[in-house]
């Protein structure tokens, strides 16, 4: 009866190695897809493709976080839905902009370090402060929606003020019926693929005794993330940085202030298992990466480097710690 359990584990392990692998493809062909659709609106109606990475293909990517945090509040593991957001955004501050641009250099607009990175650092020292005392509470959360509307705004203001910086007269331009459902099909991929993949990366972990909170703020932010790491990498190897920039700063407002605000509102949180430490990283990633982007308007693969070492660096310290 033990070795017929044992056998029976074994295959299920097996079996949650495979599933994990094939969400890993699922969201790099939806990432593909995504970003071809993207850029093809931002080709037809003249919209920048930084006001696209920072809305649609934000909001899009996002959604993982979305269901992640809701549901995790909802049945009662805070530290789940919070560290999902904490760990999340530190990864795609450190180890995605890291990577994309070890891929290639990236050039960040003046527009974007002027607005777009002090907007998402002052984002992350409201969520800082608000984890201080312990707690998200429903007065926290509307206060993080009503910088979230002000951030939408201040978008699409910018939408309507900025010159179409899309230059993709080298590329066959995409149909708009095509692209829309190239948009549709890549958000579907990511977030199917996204789920599957922190599913059973969740249960693999959860197997080994791992708290809520460090399964949020590694196993889950970095599955919840898979989309944002594939379609930033893949927009930079494109030469369209624009998406790979706003990508990561829409994705990491819209998961403070959307994603914690609406879940906060629903269901209000107390945090126990997000150190100071972790809260500490998030505002070092957001200064780190506004030196480099602030020094030559562009990150080199140098602080590429620096960036997705310094990821690992925080990672190993909390399996180290564990």
């Amino acid at each position: 009866m033990n070795t017929l359990l044992l056998s029976f584990a074994t295959s299920m392990t097996w079996l949650n190695v495979i599933l994990l692998i094939a969400g890993v493809v699922i969201v790099l062909k939806g990432a593909d897809w995504l970003t071809d659709g993207a850029v093809g609106i931002a080709e037809k109606m003249g919209i920048p493709q930084l006001v696209i990475g920072l809305t649609i293909v934000a909001m899009g990517t996002s959604m993982p976080e979305l269901c992640v945090s809701l549901v995790s509040a909802l049945k009662n593991t805070p530290d789940l839905a919070v560290g999902n957001v904490v760990g999340s955004n530190t990864f795609n501050t450190l180890l995605i902009v890291g990577c994309a641009a070890m891929v290639a250099p990236i050039t960040v607009l003046h527009s974007t370090v002027k607005k777009d990175i002090p907007f998402t650092f002052i984002a992350s020292m409201f969520l800082f402060i608000m984890c201080v005392d312990g707690k998200i509470s429903r007065l926290d959360a509307a206060i993080l929606l009503i910088f979230f509307i002000l951030f939408m705004v201040l978008t699409l203001r910018t939408a309507k003020q900025t010159p179409s910086d899309v230059e993709l007269s080298n590329k066959k331009p995409i149909a708009t019926g095509k692209a829309i459902l190239l948009l549709i099909i890549g958000m579907a991929g990511l977030v199917l693929g996204s789920n599957v993949f922190v599913d059973n990366a969740s249960f693999v972990a959860a197997q080994l005794g791992v708290s809520d909170a460090i399964i949020g703020l590694t196993i889950v932010a970095g599955g919840t993330s898979m989309p944002e790491l594939a379609t930033s990498i893949v927009s930079a190897r494109k030469g369209d940085s624009g998406i790979a920039i706003g990508n990561v700063l829409g994705s990491n407002v819209f998961n403070i202030l959307m994603i914690l605000g609406v879940t906060g509102i629903i269901s209000p949180m107390t945090i126990q298992g997000i150190t100071t430490l972790d809260l500490s990283m998030l505002i070092i990633s957001m200064t780190m990466f506004w030196l480099f982007s602030f020094t030559k308007y562009r990150v080199e693969r140098w602080e590429g480097l620096v960036l997705s070492l310094t990821y690992i660096g925080y990672l190993s310290y909390l399996i180290i710690n564990l």
